[in-house]
Protein backbone atom coordinates (compact mmCIF):
# COMPACT_ATOMS: atom_id res chain seq x y z
CA UNK A 1 0.00 0.00 0.00
CA UNK A 2 1.33 3.94 -1.03
CA UNK A 3 1.77 5.99 1.77
CA UNK A 4 0.14 8.89 0.44
CA UNK A 5 -0.28 12.72 2.35
CA UNK A 6 -1.80 14.16 0.20
CA UNK A 7 -5.23 12.37 1.22
CA UNK A 8 -6.14 15.01 3.43
CA UNK A 9 -6.43 13.94 6.87
CA UNK A 10 -7.39 16.83 9.63
CA UNK A 11 -5.74 17.55 13.09
CA UNK A 12 -9.45 17.00 14.49
CA UNK A 13 -10.03 13.60 13.14
CA UNK A 14 -6.68 12.27 13.50
CA UNK A 15 -7.12 13.38 17.67
CA UNK A 16 -10.58 11.20 17.51
CA UNK A 17 -8.92 8.41 16.18
CA UNK A 18 -5.72 8.48 17.98
CA UNK A 19 -3.54 9.47 20.84
CA UNK A 20 0.06 10.71 20.77
CA UNK A 21 2.61 11.05 23.03
CA UNK A 22 5.07 13.50 22.18
CA UNK A 23 7.75 12.12 24.82
CA UNK A 24 7.49 8.84 23.65
CA UNK A 25 6.67 9.64 19.93
CA UNK A 26 4.09 6.47 20.34
CA UNK A 27 0.48 6.80 18.68
CA UNK A 28 -2.19 5.01 19.95
CA UNK A 29 -5.54 3.66 19.47
CA UNK A 30 -8.43 5.79 21.25
CA UNK A 31 -10.99 3.15 20.63
CA UNK A 32 -11.40 -0.37 19.66
CA UNK A 33 -11.11 -1.25 15.91
CA UNK A 34 -11.39 -4.51 14.04
CA UNK A 35 -8.19 -6.18 15.73
CA UNK A 36 -6.48 -3.04 17.26
CA UNK A 37 -7.55 -2.59 21.13
CA UNK A 38 -8.39 0.77 22.47
CA UNK A 39 -4.84 1.47 23.99
CA UNK A 40 -2.52 -0.41 21.81
CA UNK A 41 -0.03 0.82 19.96
CA UNK A 42 -0.96 1.99 16.31
CA UNK A 43 1.55 1.26 13.03
CA UNK A 44 3.85 -1.00 12.18
CA UNK A 45 7.84 -0.01 11.11
CA UNK A 46 8.02 -0.89 7.27
CA UNK A 47 11.27 -2.07 5.94
CA UNK A 48 12.87 1.21 5.79
CA UNK A 49 12.40 1.58 9.46
CA UNK A 50 9.26 4.03 9.30
CA UNK A 51 6.18 3.67 11.37
CA UNK A 52 3.31 3.43 9.11
CA UNK A 53 -0.56 4.03 10.51
CA UNK A 54 -3.20 3.19 7.93
CA UNK A 55 -6.06 5.35 8.93
CA UNK A 56 -9.28 5.04 6.99
CA UNK A 57 -8.08 3.36 4.20
CA UNK A 58 -4.52 5.76 3.62
CA UNK A 59 -1.30 4.75 4.76
CA UNK A 60 0.76 7.73 6.92
CA UNK A 61 4.14 7.84 8.21
CA UNK A 62 3.93 8.29 11.87
CA UNK A 63 6.26 11.48 12.16
CA UNK A 64 3.92 13.60 9.40
CA UNK A 65 1.39 12.71 11.89
CA UNK A 66 2.93 13.73 14.87
CA UNK A 67 3.85 17.37 13.38
CA UNK A 68 -0.10 17.08 12.06
CA UNK A 69 -1.34 16.43 15.76
CA UNK A 70 1.57 19.12 17.06
CA UNK A 71 0.94 21.81 14.64
CA UNK A 72 -2.22 21.53 12.71
CA UNK A 73 -1.01 20.66 9.57
CA UNK A 74 0.79 18.16 7.38
CA UNK A 75 4.83 19.93 6.96
CA UNK A 76 4.89 21.10 3.40
CA UNK A 77 8.61 18.99 3.17
CA UNK A 78 10.86 16.80 4.53
CA UNK A 79 10.86 16.14 8.34
CA UNK A 80 14.42 14.86 9.34
CA UNK A 81 14.40 12.23 12.57
CA UNK A 82 17.52 14.29 14.18
CA UNK A 83 19.08 11.19 15.73
CA UNK A 84 18.56 9.39 12.60
CA UNK A 85 16.19 6.72 13.94
CA UNK A 86 13.50 6.56 11.76
CA UNK A 87 11.02 5.06 13.99
CA UNK A 88 11.80 7.69 16.93
CA UNK A 89 8.98 10.14 16.84
CA UNK A 90 9.43 11.84 19.69
CA UNK A 91 8.83 15.37 19.17
CA UNK A 92 11.75 16.71 20.03
CA UNK A 93 13.96 14.47 17.10
CA UNK A 94 11.68 15.81 14.54
CA UNK A 95 12.32 19.03 12.63
CA UNK A 96 11.57 20.51 9.87
CA UNK A 97 14.56 19.81 6.75
CA UNK A 98 14.61 20.73 3.35
CA UNK A 99 15.71 17.33 1.17
CA UNK A 100 19.35 18.22 0.69
CA UNK A 101 19.47 18.99 4.43
CA UNK A 102 17.87 15.52 4.89
CA UNK A 103 20.26 13.56 3.47
CA UNK A 104 23.27 15.32 4.81
CA UNK A 105 21.81 13.53 8.58
CA UNK A 106 22.00 10.05 6.54
CA UNK A 107 23.75 7.47 8.42
CA UNK A 108 26.52 5.38 6.58
CA UNK A 109 25.43 3.61 3.51
CA UNK A 110 25.10 -0.48 4.45
CA UNK A 111 27.73 -1.08 1.76
CA UNK A 112 30.18 1.00 3.06
CA UNK A 113 33.67 -1.13 3.52
CA UNK A 114 36.08 1.38 5.12
CA UNK A 115 33.61 2.23 8.15
CA UNK A 116 34.03 6.25 7.40
CA UNK A 117 31.28 7.79 6.23
CA UNK A 118 32.74 8.86 2.78
CA UNK A 119 35.84 7.31 2.47
CA UNK A 120 36.57 4.88 0.47
CA UNK A 121 40.07 2.58 -0.24
CA UNK A 122 41.21 3.70 -4.09
CA UNK A 123 43.09 0.19 -4.53
CA UNK A 124 44.75 1.70 -8.19
CA UNK A 125 46.56 4.00 -6.45
CA UNK A 126 46.61 2.58 -2.87
CA UNK A 127 44.86 5.35 -1.04
CA UNK A 128 41.85 6.51 1.39
CA UNK A 129 39.66 8.86 -0.98
CA UNK A 130 37.74 11.50 0.32
CA UNK A 131 34.95 12.70 -0.97
CA UNK A 132 31.60 14.46 0.31
CA UNK A 133 27.92 15.50 -1.41
CA UNK A 134 26.79 18.90 -0.91
CA UNK A 135 24.20 21.19 -3.03
CA UNK A 136 24.23 18.42 -5.40
CA UNK A 137 27.68 18.44 -6.49
CA UNK A 138 30.41 15.64 -5.22
CA UNK A 139 33.71 17.03 -4.00
CA UNK A 140 37.35 15.72 -3.51
CA UNK A 141 38.57 16.26 -0.40
CA UNK A 142 41.54 14.67 -0.30
CA UNK A 143 43.44 11.42 -0.90
CA UNK A 144 44.96 9.81 2.17
CA UNK A 145 47.19 7.31 3.56
CA UNK A 146 45.78 6.95 7.25
CA UNK A 147 42.49 5.83 7.48
CA UNK A 148 41.94 7.99 10.92
CA UNK A 149 43.42 10.94 9.03
CA UNK A 150 40.76 10.84 6.14
CA UNK A 151 38.10 10.16 9.05
CA UNK A 152 39.45 13.48 10.83
CA UNK A 153 39.28 15.52 7.55
CA UNK A 154 36.07 14.56 6.62
CA UNK A 155 34.63 14.96 9.84
CA UNK A 156 35.59 18.96 10.15
CA UNK A 157 34.89 19.16 6.17
CA UNK A 158 31.34 17.42 7.10
CA UNK A 159 30.97 20.09 10.15
CA UNK A 160 31.91 22.98 7.84
CA UNK A 161 29.06 22.29 5.02
CA UNK A 162 26.09 20.66 6.85
CA UNK A 163 26.49 22.23 10.32
CA UNK A 164 23.51 20.72 12.47
CA UNK A 165 22.46 18.15 9.74
CA UNK A 166 26.12 16.62 9.75
CA UNK A 167 25.83 12.76 10.57
CA UNK A 168 29.23 11.04 10.45
CA UNK A 169 27.55 7.95 10.17
CA UNK A 170 27.86 6.51 13.37
CA UNK A 171 24.47 4.67 13.29
CA UNK A 172 24.08 1.67 11.41
CA UNK A 173 21.38 0.67 8.60
CA UNK A 174 17.94 -0.12 9.46
CA UNK A 175 17.37 -3.86 10.04
CA UNK A 176 14.95 -4.96 7.64
CA UNK A 177 11.67 -6.56 8.53
CA UNK A 178 11.60 -5.41 12.21
CA UNK A 179 7.68 -5.26 13.01
CA UNK A 180 7.80 -3.70 16.93
CA UNK A 181 8.96 -0.24 17.63
CA UNK A 182 10.41 2.21 19.06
Amino acid sequence: MKTNDEIAISQKKLKCLLQYDPVTGIFTWRESKGTAKKGDVAGTVSGQGYVNIKLDGHLYKAHRLAWLWEYGAMPDGPLDHINGKRSDNKLSNLRLATLSENQHNQGMRADNKSGVKGVSWDSKNKYWRAQIKTNGRLIHIGSFSDLNEARMEMEKVRERLHGNYASHGERQATPKHRRTYP
